[in-house]
């Protein structure tokens, strides 16, 4: 069935490119650890009528007239929310994860105020205090981050820099991390500074639902997500919180930093709630992490070193400097890439090169968990890696064809689950 029966008459170049990203996505492997696919339900949801709706406000109140029927799909989505994190207060509004974080700063701090989050070059996000993010402009921000020796957080070590440093709010989470997150540390360690916890689970937010990984709802005043990586949902953001801070997370969303939201994408995060409430997504959640598990497993017993030895969640970083000392991140990113095996570049944590050239990869599996792959899958994946990395720069073009001929193959019995192509 053609999905784009409309477009490709009207704006043919931009069916066009629908039309290739349709293709990249259906012969592609998509190991990126931020990534996912969503469902058709989803899909759908996204490609509603919604999107003409402006509805700036809460449900019962808005700007505008006409909102019934979108204040029943938020309302829908606000309880879904709350009731699959047991959450006091959600917020389902936020355009992005970065957004949701923002609406928390302002809701808990006055600009100036001090901010201490995970450092990004050992695994953090910019939105945790980066001084190119504006969480670094407006806020003053001190950093944490992993020992050297284990590459791990050290919550003793973490405990003596917010003492010393006495943050406004500390902020717990990561976007490179491949080790579970003591949240209830994080809790104690908040509480004897005397300041709220922020928790990010952007990417672990599917795995906590399921229940494989530490809850940070009961040790948090806010927990901030997405929905697009493990969670298997659209794109935004969502924001948990303890009752008291209701009133000032909402505000500080509308009309604190953004106006009208996107009531389309509100409707597409109530499905995929919905779907995280079944059981089969607990079965899909620790799908994601055997996969993670055997493919670090493999990858290791080829000879290339994983940051912290493995992982315990759905991503892995690769250091390439052992095996390869001379591949940067950002061109194995591009070879791999070229075979069809999409992955992005990353710095691993005390890496001695730039954050445009870095010494890593950064590796996931919520995406190929959801084309139906299984462990054993990984065992071929961790070889067309390795096959690729290391091939000699004379037969590069040609085992680059021949793994992305056979990942192609692959593809085509595993689709894309929302996928017409």
């Amino acid at each position: 069935m053609d999905n784009l029966v409309f477009l490709k008459n009207t704006d043919p170049q931009i069916a066009q490119a629908v039309r290739a990203e349709q293709r990249r996505q259906a012969t592609t492997l998509e190991l990126i650890a931020s990534e996912n696919h969503v469902s058709a339900p989803v899909l759908e949801a996204l490609g509603t009528v919604l999107t003409d709706k402006y509805a700036e406000g809460y449900p019962g109140k808005r700007w505008y007239r006409g909102c019934e029927n979108v204040d029943t799909a938020e309302q829908i989505a606000i309880e879904r929310a709350i009731q699959l994190f047991g959450a006091e207060h959600a917020n389902v509004q936020p355009h992005s994860g970065s957004n949701a974080n923002l609406a928390v700063y302002i809701a808990a701090l006055k600009p100036g105020q001090k901010i201490m989050g995970m450092d990004l070059a050992h695994g953090g996000h910019l939105s945790h205090g980066k001084m190119s993010n504006i969480s670094g402009i407006v806020y003053k921000s001190v950093n944490y981050g992993v020992r050297k020796d284990t590459e791990t957080l050290d919550m003793d070590e973490v405990r003596k820099i917010a003492l010393r440093e006495r943050p406004d709010i500390l902020v717990c989470g990561a976007s490179a991390y491949p080790r579970q997150i003591d949240f209830d540390a994080f809790g104690q360690i908040a509480r004897q500074v005397g300041c709220p916890l922020l928790s990010d689970i952007a990417h672990i937010a599917g795995l906590v639902v399921a229940g494989l990984h530490p809850d940070p709802v009961p040790h948090s005043d806010f927990v901030t997500t997405t929905n697009h990586k493990t969670l298997r949902g659209p794109r935004g953001g969502i924001i948990f919180c303890k009752k008291q801070w209701a009133d000032k997370i909402d505000a500080a969303v509308f009309p604190g930093i953004q106006g009208g939201p996107l009531m389309h994408v509100i409707a597409a995060k109530a499905v995929a709630l919905a779907e995280a409430m079944h059981p089969g997504f607990k079965h899909y959640a620790q799908a994601i992490l055997d996969n993670a598990a055997a493919l670090a497993q493999e990858l290791m017993a080829r000879g290339w070193r994983l940051v912290t030895d493995g992982t315990d969640n759905h991503l892995m970083l690769m250091d390439l400097r052992p095996r390869r000392p001379n591949l940067t991140g950002h061109e194995a990113a591009i070879r791999l890439t070229r075979a069809n095996l999409v992955v992005n570049k990353n710095a691993i944590p005390f890496d001695p090169r730039g954050p445009l050239q870095p010494s890593g990869i950064r590796l996931g599996t919520p995406a190929v968990t959801s084309r139906g792959l299984r462990c054993e899958h990984m065992e071929q994946i961790a070889a067309w890696i390795d096959q690729v990395l290391t091939c000699p720069d004379g037969e590069q073009e040609k085992t680059t064809a021949t793994v992305a001929g056979a990942v192609g193959e692959l593809c085509s019995q595993y689709p894309v689950p929302n996928s017409s192509y």
